[in-house]
């Protein structure tokens, strides 16, 4: 079996976010306690249980991005912009219902969305 690397523009921007979410899961499962700072997530201890929360998040982005990865298929690119716009919805609920108007919460709405648009935009075919 070989990898499998897209020959046109648009597959290529899908395949890039689909990297970068598997990327951030793999350093999300690595380094959950910088992730939690970095993420301001942190007041007190964070026990085992939050620890092992983290790392199951970082392993549910690696999964999504490596099967975006090694499937190369139109409906795993959908399922990745898919889920990339509704964690950058439930980012923009934060900002107005939480008072999470904060530049970090904002910049990172703007990467989800962005990461969210590769994909989508090129399986619905805007790309």
């Amino acid at each position: 079996m070989e990898l499998y690397f897209p020959a046109e523009l648009p597959e290529r921007l899908a395949f890039l976010a689909a990297l970068v979410v598997a990327v951030f899961g793999l350093l999300t499962m690595l380094f959950p306690a910088r992730l939690l700072r970095a993420g301001g997530l942190v007041t007190g201890e964070v026990t085992s249980v939050g620890f092992g929360a983290t790392r199951s998040i970082g392993g549910l982005h690696l999964g999504l991005g490596l099967a975006a990865i090694a499937l190369a298929q139109d409906f795993t690119y959908l399922m990745l912009g898919s889920a990339l716009g509704f964690a950058g919805l439930g980012r923009l609920l934060s900002l107005l219902l939480d008072r999470g108007r904060i530049t970090v919460n904002a910049l990172v709405l703007i990467a989800q969305l962005a990461l969210a648009a590769l994909p989508l935009g090129y399986v619905l075919g805007y790309f």
